[in-house]
């Protein structure tokens, strides 16, 4: 069948007729994955840049604690016996919930994100973006009236963000490597709330970047002794030869929120980014 001189329609809906940009299944194959990471790095980027954003605080811990409201209510909608008694036990850890909160308050009202040098910001509040401590931090932040970061990660259980981080600051990722680098290589200082293997993760991953020298110190502490205490044998570590003495000063374990934010400014936390910060770009 001889073909119409005038049409063109095949032409123009194949998907080699799209433009790059705008051809999705182009831009999902594995050949261009390195490009993927690429956007990941320089939407956040521009976005932070634009707010002003020179220096944060990274908050991690737990999405599992509730808030305190929501532990009272599940306690009153549990039925008596095995089920009350959980709600009870999760209900006990919402205190953590508080003291993020809190946290989150006093940072952002101290640590410069209220008050902008220019149009520079520092000690920003930046979460994980999702539910437990990482909304008790974002909202501590909103109830001083600061902007905050949320650093959502695309999940198979799919994770949504809370309603406290800034809307413009509330990235999904589907890389970690991009969200952890996010996380990092802001960073003045990180507060460690009570979480698990996610917490854990983050924890040792910039404990060793500073006991390796690849970034500079900065304060690390750790918020509920109790927690931490019974959860990782720090003593036997260096009983054992895996750590040295000195490495368990790399960190400071403390329980109120007005105690870590003093621990942090005793550990030298400024409202700036130190010198060398950037030697995170490598990683």
């Amino acid at each position: 069948m001889p073909l119409d001189p005038a049409d063109n329609s095949a032409q123009r809906l194949s998907p080699a007729y799209r433009l790059a940009v705008e051809d999705t299944e182009f831009l999902l194959r594995d050949e261009m994955r390195a490009l993927r990471f690429a956007l990941e790095y320089a939407k956040a980027e521009l976005a932070l840049r634009e707010w002003g954003v020179r220096s944060t605080i990274v908050v991690f811990g737990s999405a599992r604690i509730p808030s305190p409201e929501d532990a009272e209510a599940a306690i009153a909608a549990a039925p008596e016996g095995k089920a009350r008694e959980i709600a009870r036990r999760r209900a006990a850890l919402s205190r953590y919930y508080a003291m993020a909160r809190e946290f989150g308050h006093i940072a952002s009202r101290r640590g410069g994100a209220l008050s902008p040098n220019g149009r520079l910001r520092d000690n920003v509040i930046a979460t994980g973006g999702g539910p437990g401590i990482m909304e008790a931090a974002n909202r501590g932040a909103a109830d001083a009236g600061a902007p905050s970061i949320g650093f959502n990660i695309t999940l198979p259980a799919e994770q949504q963000p809370n309603p406290y981080s800034t809307p413009d600051l509330t990235f999904r990722f589907h890389y970690f490597a991009m969200r952890k680098m996010h996380l990092a290589m802001r960073a003045n200082a990180l507060a460690i709330f009570p979480g698990g293997f996610g917490t854990f993760d983050e924890l040792f991953e910039l404990l060793t970047l500073t006991q390796t020298r690849k970034a500079p110190p900065l304060p690390i502490v750790l918020f509920g002794a109790e927690y931490w205490r019974r959860v990782v044998a720090w003593d036997v570590l260096v009983e054992q030869g895996m750590v040295d003495p000195a490495d368990l000063d790399l960190f400071e374990i403390v329980d109120s929120a007005e105690e870590g934010w003093h621990a942090m400014i005793r550990r030298g936390l400024a409202a700036h980014t130190p010198p060398g910060r950037a030697v995170l770009d490598e990683e």
